[in-house]
C-alpha cells in the first residue's frame, strides 16, 4: 500500500466534500446577513491547510513511510479528529463554514461538543494534521506543519471570538 496515496485520498477526498458544505452554508448565512470580519486569516488558512497534507505526503514519499504500528496510530488519530470535526459540523448545522459568518441575533452554540469545548472544530482539525503526520512519518515537516497550522487557528480563534460578541482568549488571561 502506498502511504503517501492513501493519506493523500484520506485527506483531500473529504476536503472536497467540505468546501462543498461550507459554500452551501455560506449563501445560507450570507442571505440572512451575516457578516464576516476583514481581518481573518481564511486566505492563508486555505492554502496552509491543503498544503500541510501535501508536505506531509510528500515526506512520506521520501521516506518511503509504511503500513506500521505509527501508521496505524496515526490512523487512529486522524479518523479521532475527523470524527470529533464532523460532531462539531452537525451541532452547528448551517452556521458551519470555512469562514467566520455570524448571522445577527445569533447565539452561541451550546449542544454537541460545544458543552465540553469551546472549539472542537480546531481541536479535531488538530488531531487530523497530527494524525495524518504520524501516518506519513513525517518527523521532520509534521511538527513544522502541526505548529504553523496552530498558530493560524490561535489567530482564527481570536478573530471568531471577536465577532461571536465573547471575550478572546488572550483577553480572557489578562482579565
Amino acid at each position: 500500500m502506498k502511504v503517501p496515496l492513501v493519506l493523500a485520498a484520506l485527506a483531500f477526498l473529504p476536503m472536497l466534500g467540505e468546501a462543498v458544505l461550507s459554500a452551501r452554508h455560506e449563501r445560507v448565512l450570507r442571505a440572512r446577513g451575516a457578516v464576516e470580519p476583514t481581518d481573518d486569516v481564511i486566505t492563508a488558512m486555505q492554502f496552509a491547510y491543503p498544503g500541510g497534507f501535501a508536505v506531509l505526503a510528500v515526506e512520506a514519499w521520501l521516506r518511503q513511510a509504511t503500513v506500521d504500528d505509527v501508521f496505524m496510530w496515526g490512523l487512529a488519530v486522524f479518523a479521532a479528529g475527523k470524527a470529533v470535526k464532523y460532531w462539531a459540523i452537525a451541532a452547528l448545522g448551517e452556521r458551519w463554514t470555512f469562514r467566520v459568518l455570524v448571522p445577527k441575533g445569533s447565539s452561541l452554540v451550546a449542544a454537541g461538543p460545544y458543552r465540553w469545548l469551546r472549539h472542537p472544530n480546531y481541536v479535531g482539525v488538530g488531531g487530523e494534521l497530527a494524525g495524518a503526520a504520524l501516518m506519513a512519518h513525517a518527523w521532520v515537516s509534521g511538527p513544522i506543519v502541526v505548529a504553523g497550522f496552530g498558530l493560524l487557528l490561535l489567530r482564527r480563534i481570536h478573530v471568531e471570538e471577536r465577532a461571536l460578541g465573547g471575550t478572546s482568549t488572550r483577553e480572557a488571561r489578562r482579565g
